[in-house]
């Protein structure tokens, strides 16, 4: 990357920081209301939803400094917010907990801040309140999958969710098939166009029995996509398979081709056919566990380079 690029960013990424701490309150001398700081705030926040507490726990999670927590909990012990008892287990260790008193405090903190964020998104539409919301998810997916080592994943590892499409889903699908197979294929504009047409198309005049688009939720973020759309009327195609890399290996994949292929069963149709590529080693491995059955191959220069393209067929 270009430094006058970087230098971009790094002006971009600070506005929004200015931008967003006094959007949020987080520049008052007491947050939400309290005579507390932001810190001491998520301190009370950890120790609510946590079981078994210790300094270190805490100090490794918030990346607080070990000597300024402990002036912190020593603080909140004196005013009756936090206790601490020897564990059970090992003597040496002090596990934290909140004290009534504590969680009446945190309980009225944390109202405040839903209300606050209530306050926020209201006036607001539902369409920009989902943009936002993707929007912060995009930030802490791509902040964390660098820095705690993609907790994306874990939060993807738990359930995922097929719904259909949402306004705004579909350009997401767009525009996350262009983004992701530009950068791990270099494939550009061309397959991003190919992408626009059949997303354009299904948008355009599908029949709700027989076609159907599924998005892959986990954690609350969009993690993937999958359609299936008619050929004929014993034969469909499924399309535009997509996992994002923070999902990838937790099964996602498998879960949209089954959910594809069930709902072609229950549709009355005979057959599956799809279009793919020898390059996507993945994809190519969840349609040959599924039964499909490789039909054809032919190289060609679609997406700017040589590609062996390949047509898989699955007979229901």
């Amino acid at each position: 990357m270009p430094d006058s690029e970087l230098e971009a960013h790094i002006a971009a990424v600070r506005g929004f920081n200015r931008f967003y701490t006094r959007e949020i309150g987080v520049l008052q001398k007491g947050l939400l209301q309290s005579d507390l700081s932001l810190a001491e705030v998520r301190v009370l926040y950890e120790l609510a939803h946590a079981t078994d507490s210790t300094a270190t726990n805490i100090a490794s999670t918030l990346g607080l400094d070990a000597g300024y927590l402990s002036r912190m909990l020593h603080s909140f012990e004196k005013r009756g917010l936090v206790r601490r008892r020897r564990s059970n287990a090992d003597g040496r260790r002090a596990i934290l907990s909140l004290t009534k008193k504590g969680g009446n405090a945190f309980a009225r903190l944390d109202g405040r801040a839903h209300d606050e964020i209530s306050a926020l998104l209201a006036g607001r539409s539902a369409s920009d309140q989902r943009a936002l919301v993707d929007a912060m998810q995009s930030i802490e997916r791509i902040l964390g999958a660098t820095t705690e080592g993609a907790p994306a994943e874990a939060s993807a590892a738990g359930s995922v969710e097929l719904r259909d499409p949402l306004p705004g889903d579909l350009g997401w699908v767009i525009e996350r098939h262009g983004a992701l197979y530009t950068e791990e294929y270099g494939w550009g504009e061309h397959f991003e166009a190919l992408v626009v047409d059949i997303v354009a198309q299904f948008m355009r005049a599908h029949d709700p029995a027989r076609e159907r688009f599924w998005i892959a939720v986990a954690g609350g973020q969009r993690v993937g996509s999958i359609l299936l759309v008619r050929e004929s009327d014993t034969v469909a195609r499924l399309r535009l398979l997509l996992v994002e890399p923070s999902a990838r290996g937790l099964g996602v994949g498998r879960r949209l081709v089954s959910a594809c292929l069930q709902f072609a069963r229950d549709a009355g149709y005979e057959k599956v056919t799809l279009w793919t590529n020898a390059v996507l080693v993945a994809a190519r491995a969840i349609y040959v566990a599924n039964g499909f059955r490789l039909v054809r191959e032919e190289k060609h220069t679609h997406f700017g380079s040589e590609q062996l393209g390949q047509d898989w067929e699955l007979d229901l």
